[in-house]
């Protein structure tokens, strides 16, 4: 699914890329990465989206809460053809955290997902 597809009250999240942790086995121990472009989120302050993988037609997002997020790495950026420059992060998020996994579609008859 396209970017544009996505909600269109989402805008770029400035990540705050400056949380620090002090032991990285600890991270990795406590804590699951996920990467993607982040996003505010349209209505919560408080909790943000991931988008996977923003270029592409089957996209799925993530919706976190920032509390549950320790650590911020920035990756490297991507590009599209036209030359849009979308960042990419891996975020560590607390194990047992609630989150919310969406899978965007279009609904259409049955007979022309299936040809």
């Amino acid at each position: 699914m396209p970017m544009s597809n996505l909600p269109q009250e989402a805008k770029k999240l400035e990540v705050e890329i400056n949380k620090r942790t002090g032991n990285i086995n600890e991270l990795k121990v406590n804590h699951i990465p996920f990467t993607g472009s982040p996003r505010k989120h349209p209505h919560e302050s408080g909790k943000i989206i991931l988008v996977t993988d923003p270029y592409s037609f089957h996209n799925h997002y993530y919706e976190f809460r920032k509390k549950d997020i320790s650590y911020a790495e920035e990756l490297p950026s991507m590009a599209s053809m036209n030359g849009d420059v979308i960042p990419i992060f891996r975020i560590w998020v607390r194990k047992k955290s609630i989150a919310i996994q969406c899978t965007p579609f279009i609904v259409e008859n049955i007979r022309h997902s299936i040809e």
